[in-house]
């Protein structure tokens, strides 16, 4: 390029005899073809390397080859030919010399300044520097990228996601970019630039606040498994109830059952409580934690009719019959008018034998689990009887189903044990009260 430079140079020189458009017109052609060659170069390289790449992916089983195309890994590494174009080239307005331009003589500055730009170079140089950095952090860009997206391929992803992890080198990457550039057009050594940085440390605490505990928060979520895309979590805190979507090294996305999205500060979930439900999606069943409350007044002995009523109910049979052989054994001893001296048989418990034997008979009802039919502490709203027991299924519609098929079953059967289920005095029992119904 500075010999064709040169060659400009004197031609226009000979051609229009005016001095003074020589330089500057040899130079802006220069320049021209430098930018157009490196063009060339750069349609060129790209074309053989695509097709190249393009021909060994296609022969290759593996899908990681094919992930660095899509995500332009190598089309930004052929733009390396005409950033060295531009920068080989940059030197062709400066004289050759065997010294350094300060320990040459004015005049002999004098002269050469007629036919060469001392200071073009210099920019050039920058340019051709700016160009590289631009490079280096397009193809770093495009290598973390791709490299998460094969990550993201393997089974390993659904445990441990590295999303955060990558961009926090993306991170330094543009961090340290952004220092090359200051340097380049600073004409500084960046090692002197990260030195003056340190004074301004306490500033750079204060803006990368969030981005650092971020970063120590997706190391505790990883090392300790505690949150995974695809996981069923609540968290009251923040209006989160659903599947986590995304985690980044400074939000986590989970999509609510109602499709909206919640965002969450990664660090928020070290900090704070919530629950993950994976437990019960790996597990072999899905709790069922539901009581109906009895209405204590409707409680009461069973007489011999009622027993030779629910003697009739094949599910409680066995068990009355068993029953009162063992209660008129233990009662036989006391006179038939010291009645609350003895054991008898209530209603409810007969009720609570019952839920039992049905719920074991429930082909939706895992019996390797907790199960459970207990009272709990009577109150002004009754006596609570809680089912305690999983369903065999965690999927959340057939879950409700099952759930709800039980309780339609249990409100229809309490009345057949003469038992009512506590309900909160309404506007219609109080009208009926003030007109005597």
């Amino acid at each position: 390029m500075g010999i064709l430079y040169k060659f400009l140079l004197d031609f226009i020189r000979e051609l229009s005899g005016m001095n003074f458009l020589a330089k500057p017109t040899a130079a802006f052609i220069t320049m021209v073809a430098i930018i157009l060659l490196a063009w060339f170069a750069h349609f060129l390289t790209r074309k053989i390397i695509l097709r190249f790449v393009s021909r060994i992916t296609k022969r290759t089983k593996t899908d990681w080859d094919d992930i660095l195309v899509k995500n332009k890994v190598f089309r930004g590494l052929a733009h390396v030919v005409p950033a060295l174009i531009l920068y080989y080239s940059a030197d062709f307005s400066y004289p050759v010399l065997h010294q350094e331009l300060s320990e040459l003589e004015p005049a002999a500055v004098e002269i050469l300044s007629k036919d060469y730009y001392f200071s073009l170079m210099a920019f050039l140089l920058k340019v051709s520097k700016f160009y590289f950095t631009l490079i280096i952090v397009f193809v770093a860009n495009s290598v973390l990228n791709a490299a998460l997206e094969i990550y993201n391929t393997t089974a390993y992803s659904h445990h441990r996601s590295i999303k955060g992890y990558v961009q926090l080198v993306k991170i330094l990457v543009f961090f340290m970019a952004g220092i090359m550039i200051i340097s380049v057009l600073l004409g500084k050594d960046p090692t002197v630039l990260l030195a003056g940085l340190g004074a301004l440390a306490a500033v750079l605490i204060l803006v990368f606040k969030d981005t650092i505990l971020g970063f120590v928060a997706s190391i505790q979520l990883s090392a300790n498994n505690m949150v995974n895309i695809g996981d069923w979590i609540e968290m009251k805190s923040h209006n989160a109830d659903g599947t986590v979507t995304d985690i980044t090294l400074n939000t986590v996305k989970v999509q609510n059952w109602d499709k909206t999205i919640s965002t969450i500060p990664t660090y928020a979930l070290v900090a704070e409580s919530f629950n993950n439900w994976k437990g019960m999606e790996e597990s072999d069943g899905r709790r069922i934690k539901r009581a109906v409350s009895i209405d204590m007044s409707s409680i009461k002995f069973c007489d011999s009719a009622m027993l030779s009523r629910f003697e009739k109910f094949e599910l409680i049979r066995d068990y009355v019959v068993q029953k009162e052989v063992e209660l008129k054994e233990h009662n036989k001893n006391l006179s038939d008018e010291d009645f609350i001296s003895g054991r008898h048989q209530t209603n409810v418990g007969i009720f609570r034998r019952y839920l039992e034997v049905y719920l074991r008979q429930h082909p939706m009802i895992n019996l390797d689990m907790t199960f459970l039919v207990r009272q709990l502490n009577p109150s002004g709203k009754g006596l609570p009887i809680e089912i305690y027991v999983f369903s065999k299924v965690q999927e959340w519609a057939d879950y409700e189903s099952i759930q709800a098929d039980i309780f339609d079953h249990i409100f229809a059967v309490i009345p057949e044990f003469e038992l009512k289920v506590f309900q909160e005095p309404s506007g219609t029992d109080i009208s009926n009260i003030n007109l005597g119904v």
